[in-house]
């Protein structure tokens, strides 16, 4: 009876025993849950765990492509961070592609698409909650831009290594056909993370040209006379000009409001000349006046709805924003309006100024990615829709487009015609430095339509930093113009 008896303590026991081991066991289990999932990301990004490093660089990294072809790859170094960024063509489409660099992280469409081209963005999963517990990367996809390769390669060539930046744009759409910066580098002396990239980053970010400067939509420029584009596209719209052959009251020298300057021209029979006249042969005095009767809150609204002071603008990396001051008196009004004082725009803003006259003062937002893909190139994510905006009146934008095409015909733009095609622009000389001693920037916008078209089919902003230019000649004409008909051109093909 008494070990009977004793049988039922002991079971009890036995009882709090197991209960107590599962207690353990469930304990167990949830830290081993909050660990591997609650606090993954935690784990994830603390320097010491090497472990989502190795992995990202355990597979190749997806491709950037123009049209349907690389211009990125990936080198297998065997090492433990085993693959490396290769680039074909690095210094060509580095303002694009930007680099990736196991040492020094991703820029532009490498950091912009970094998800999708290093395998871990959740949309390339079927399972992405299992992959993000078993810390499996899924095969990397690929980012697609809309450049025009003959584009891209022209405006390189006619830049051919010298200062300056060029970008085009298509204007129906808002597709970026081409964007150079020059000079440029190769991306792929910063892949890796040996002493030859920590030497080449060194020798890049100390070099005093700025080689890895992104000069076409992160730099900005005094934009000179062609931003008489938007001087004139305000006056139009203001109604302060009715005629684009009606004599003007503008004097020649013009002194600037409230000031003892004088402001003169380079070219001559600019008194109270037309505003064709004054647009063709780029006379500063005619649109000095202008902008001060347009008056700085429709000279700013216009500005604006151009695009600038935007700091939204993202295509899909941030662009610097340019800039035009509300907050001028007149004679800072005057300077602003031929585009001098402290009025600055990136070579993009000034191709989407282009772009809007061509598209009937419309104006789309630029982009510079067409699709996202898997590997086997299905789509993943398309362009998506792009924002329009009506900058001006299209019966305004039709003016504008004619003065531009007499600019190109008969004006400072000759260099830019091209047989079989409308073309139409605007020269520029941005003076800039202490007194003006500067080289002038030498700038040229312009947009072109073959006569078998039936819109336009590319804008472009061109700007030379170091023109050899003449002081007594619109440099624009000579050293940018060439390089934008180039590029238009290959658009247009043959």
């Amino acid at each position: 009876m008494s070990d009977y008896g004793g049988g039922r303590p002991m079971a009890r026991y036995i009882r709090h025993a197991c209960a107590f081991c599962a207690l353990l066991l469930a304990a167990l289990l949830a830290n081993a849950a909050r660990v591997q999932v609650v606090q993954s990301r935690l784990y994830d990004d603390n320097p010491a765990n090497r472990r989502a490093t190795i992995a990202r660089y355990g597979q190749p990294r997806g491709d950037i492509l123009v049209g349907d072809e690389p211009v990125t790859g990936s080198v297998d170094t065997g090492e433990q961070l085993r693959f490396e960024r290769s680039y074909r063509n690095g210094p060509l489409y580095a303002p694009v592609t930007g680099f990736a660099s196991q040492a020094y992280g991703t820029t532009f469409l490498e950091h912009a698409g970094d998800g999708v081209l290093s395998g871990t963005d959740p949309v390339l999963s079927p399972l992405p909650l299992w992959n993000d517990m078993t810390h499996r990367l899924s095969p990397a996809g690929n980012v697609v831009t809309t450049l025009n390769r003959a584009a891209q390669q022209a405006a390189y060539r006619g830049l051919a290594g010298r200062k300056g930046a060029v970008a085009a744009i298509e204007p129906a759409t808002g597709r970026i056909l081409a964007l150079v910066s020059s000079p440029s580098y190769d991306p792929g002396e910063l892949s890796g993370n040996g002493e030859a990239v920590t030497s080449a980053w060194a020798r890049l970010n100390h070099d005093p040209e700025k080689p890895m400067l992104n000069r076409a939509v992160r730099q900005t420029y005094p934009p000179g006379s062609t931003f008489k584009v938007v001087t004139a596209a305000a006056a139009l719209d203001a109604g302060v000009v009715t005629d684009l052959d009606a004599r003007t009251d503008s004097p020649d020298p013009y002194r600037l409001p409230g000031t003892t300057t004088r402001l003169t021209n380079e070219a001559d029979d600019c008194r109270d000349a037309s505003l064709r006249s004054a647009f063709e042969w780029s006379c500063n005095t005619v649109f000095a006046k202008l902008g001060v009767d347009v008056g700085v809150r429709d000279m700013s609204a216009t500005a604006r709805a151009f695009g600038f002071n935007d700091t939204r603008l993202r295509i899909p990396y941030s662009v610097a924003p340019s800039t035009f001051d509300p907050r001028v008196d007149r004679a800072q009004l005057a300077l602003s309006s031929i585009g001098q004082f402290n009025t600055r725009a990136t070579p993009l803003q000034m191709a989407m100024v282009a772009a809007a006259v061509a598209d009937r003062g419309q104006l789309r937002s630029p982009y510079l990615v067409e699709r996202t893909t898997r590997h086997n190139g299905e789509t993943i994510a398309g362009s998506g829709a792009h924002p329009v905006r009506q900058v001006m009146n299209p019966s305004t934008a039709t003016r504008l487009k004619e003065l531009m095409t007499d600019v190109v015909r008969e004006g400072t733009g000759k260099r830019a015609a091209i047989p079989g095609a409308l073309v139409g622009g605007k020269t520029g000389t941005a003076q800039h430095g202490v007194g003006n001693s500067g080289a002038p920037y030498a700038w040229f916008v312009s947009w072109a339509q073959a006569d078998n078209s039936l819109e336009p089919q590319v804008a472009v902003a061109v700007v030379v930093e170091d023109a050899s230019a003449n002081r007594g000649e619109i440099s624009g004409g000579g050293n940018a113009a060439p390089i934008a008909r180039d590029v238009m051109r290959a658009v247009l093909g043959p």
